[in-house]
């Protein structure tokens, strides 16, 4: 591995050289890529390759540069197109965003025409991959191709639902695989629209496919038959009250064969409280609950400091406590895109046999 420099002291050939260098690891993904029809993938990997928080993807005819603790020079950003321009002859837009603290709130100035959508291909999956758009986070996340992959080759003939599916990449790929039925379900309403666009274009049947928009709470908790009560709020008298529920959409008790979980390191509403780190188990327990007997469930957890084999000991107490006994039969690995120092990627997918 390189060593680590602030993307701040870097531009020229030394800055080549990093990129030129993080190209060649590549080679055989690449020509995996091409015989799979791939165009969506990371070049460049941040610490791991040599500049601390920046990272390089391809997305079909794009290229999205993000720095994440500096502010990228302009000389830098212009090193860096015209290295990828050499190596991608069907690069046309480049993009640059800005995630370092002081700048990762502001607004964007670029312009974006949402009729204007730009498709990409991974595993023979056709994507919308705008990047010039109003938000920050890509449209499909590249570490998460592992998953994709997963559900590929796992779900055809079965039920899956899909939590947190933002713009349902995983649940695009268990019905192109052939599941009976699939269930996205995000708070996000224009996630899921990307995700219905998402299945149009790969002509996908929408009548086994739903889009569910709600938080995701009162959604487990319906599918695992526990009663949604709303959180304790203090009020100026310092007395304590239930906060108003909003509304929600109804769901019946229900079981799957299948269920995805990649929820974000920490959100809160009136029904919970997201935490991956103090509190996986929250979210764990009716996961579970929704997930057939000698049903899979794939969990994930992205924050780098949690241990892997800690977390799935503190999953494997939890279902104990329910009653059912689990067994983790797959450690999904991130794709050779998403180098890592140790072999422990910050982002860690269980396969689970529940």
């Amino acid at each position: 591995m390189s060593e680590c420099v602030s993307s701040e002291l870097l531009t020229g050939e030394p800055l080549k050289k990093l990129l030129e260098h993080a190209w060649g690891n590549r080679q055989v993904l690449f020509q995996q890529a091409k015989q799979e029809g791939s165009d969506c993938y990371r070049v460049f990997h941040g610490t791991v390759e040599g500049i601390q928080g920046l990272s390089i993807d391809c997305y079909g005819p794009q290229l999205l540069i993000q720095s994440f603790h500096y502010s990228a020079s302009p000389s830098q950003l212009q090193d860096i197109e015209a290295f990828y321009r050499t190596k991608l002859p069907g690069l046309k837009n480049v993009v640059y965003h800005d995630r370092s603290a002081k700048s990762s709130r502001r607004e964007s100035n670029d312009t974006y025409e949402t009729s204007d959508a730009i498709e990409g291909s991974e595993l023979g999956v056709t994507y919308q991959v705008d990047v010039k758009r109003l938000g920050q986070d890509p449209l499909l996340f590249l570490d998460m191709r592992v998953g994709r992959q997963w559900m590929l080759d796992n779900a055809e003939g079965k039920s899956i639902l899909n939590l947190f599916s933002y713009t349902c990449g995983i649940g695009t790929c268990a019905a192109k695989a052939g599941a009976k039925t699939v269930w996205n379900i995000d708070f996000s309403e224009s996630a899921l629209a990307v995700g219905e666009s998402n299945a149009l274009m790969n002509g996908l049947d929408l009548e086994a496919i739903r889009f569910i928009p709600s938080d995701c709470f009162p959604a487990l908790k319906q599918l695992a038959g526990i009663p949604i009560k709303a959180r304790q709020k203090r009020l100026k008298n310092g007395r304590m009250a239930k906060a108003s529920l909003p509304v929600y959409p109804l769901l019946p008790k229900k079981q799957f064969d299948v269920v995805f979980m990649d929820p974000p390191r920490w959100a809160k509403s009136v029904f919970g409280t997201v935490d991956l780190v103090r509190d996986y188990q929250s979210l764990f327990k009716p996961a579970l609950m929704a997930a057939k007997p000698g049903g899979q469930m794939v969990v994930c957890n992205n924050v780098a400091k949690i241990d892997r084999d800690i977390w799935a000991s503190q999953l494997i107490r939890c279902a104990e406590k329910l009653g059912r006994d689990i067994k983790v039969e797959e450690v999904l690995q991130p794709y050779e895109d998403f180098p890592s120092f140790d072999g422990n990627p910050p982002l860690k997918i269980l396969v689970l046999r529940v």
